[in-house]
């Protein structure tokens, strides 16, 4: 979850979706892919806006994306531009 800077363009937000966006095609450890904006009426999600949902198969293919370049290179475009960054990794129980 993300909660970018105040002067943080919407130009600039888009250009954060769009490089996590792009993660899939470039990291093959990547299975699943969502995201979108707080539509919440509750008014608890603290500033945060937007959501990114990364799935992989095992821990080992997540580990392989946090080393992957691309990731680095995404880093390297969203790091200035959060306030806050939540990262909650979890596995589905069947």
């Amino acid at each position: 979850m993300y909660k970018f800077k105040d002067d943080v363009t919407p130009a600039q937000v888009q250009e954060v979706i769009d490089a996590f966006a792009g993660l899939p095609k470039r990291i093959p450890t990547i299975i699943g892919f969502e995201h979108g904006t707080n539509v919440s009426k509750e008014g608890k999600s603290e500033g945060f806006t937007h959501i990114f949902v990364v799935t992989f198969k095992n821990e080992a293919d997540r580990d392989a994306y946090i080393a992957h370049p691309a990731h680095d290179a995404y880093v390297k475009v969203v790091r200035d531009r959060r306030d806050k960054v939540v990262v909650f990794d979890y596995w589905v129980e069947r």
